[in-house]
């Protein structure tokens, strides 16, 4: 489905919901997780429906996760960094545990 460029070689490791997943230098973590085969991202507020990246440029922000804490950043224009921490979201982000009004 992708075509890498540049080294295909992960030298690097994210964690995804602790789990530890294999990244290469200079990908985004949309593309990382997707490689790794993950079936959703995020789950929406409303239904709790799962999501996935859709339009992997920023648009359509399908791709939300937690990045190292942080709720609701963009996995497609977000560059993977060793040791990084990224959580699935559940529905709205929060902070310490209380959506933001």
């Amino acid at each position: 489905m992708f075509t890498p460029i540049g080294s295909a070689e992960a030298t690097i490791t994210i964690f995804m919901d602790d789990m530890p997943i294999p990244a290469r230098p200079g990908e985004t973590i949309a593309a990382c997780l997707l490689r790794a085969g993950l079936s959703r991202f995020r789950t929406t507020p409303v239904s709790g429906a799962p999501r996935l990246p859709y339009c992997m440029i920023g648009h359509c922000f399908d791709c939300l996760v937690e990045i190292d804490g942080v709720g609701s950043r963009q996995a497609c224009l977000s560059p993977v960094a060793d040791g990084m921490r990224v959580r699935t979201q559940q529905g709205a982000a929060t902070i310490d545990g209380v959506s933001p009004s």
